[in-house]
């Protein structure tokens, strides 16, 4: 990554954290920022799932986009935490619409909650030849 692009994600990650953005009703957010340029990730599309029933299938929740400040809030309505959950963010899309090739076709990120009073934010830091996410509360 360039001193460049390096600073640039640095602001934005410095900007966001703090700042507000995070809705205060949703107990689960996300955010996607594309790491290569070091610019939000808009319109990148991503899925909620939710491992439910006796065959534990995964049940679709919510589909939706990254927006412009590349924040995907309100995923889910409070009281309904408790659960194994996939967010899958479409990569391959996001890249190809941009006129360049990606390694991941997808990112998955499976995690479990189990304190339905606390809040999640699971961000993903994206480029077309890595990835990173994490646990942010």
């Amino acid at each position: 990554m360039s001193s460049g692009a390096a600073l640039r994600l640095q602001r934005h990650l410095d900007a966001f954290e703090g700042s507000g953005m995070e809705p205060s009703s949703s107990p689960l957010t996300t955010n996607v920022l594309d790491t290569a340029s070091g610019l939000p990730a808009q319109g990148l599309s991503l899925r909620l799932s939710r491992l439910e029933g006796q065959g534990q299938q995964w049940m679709e929740l919510r589909k939706s986009y990254t927006d412009a400040d590349n924040c995907c809030p309100r995923l889910l309505e409070p009281g309904q935490m408790r659960g194994h959950y996939n967010l899958f963010f479409d990569t391959q899309g996001y890249w190809k619409k941009r006129g360049q090739e990606s390694f991941y076709p997808y990112v998955e990120v499976v995690f479990t909650v189990t304190n339905e009073t606390q809040k999640f934010h699971v961000p993903l830091l994206l480029s077309p030849w890595s990835y990173t996410t994490y646990r942010r509360s």
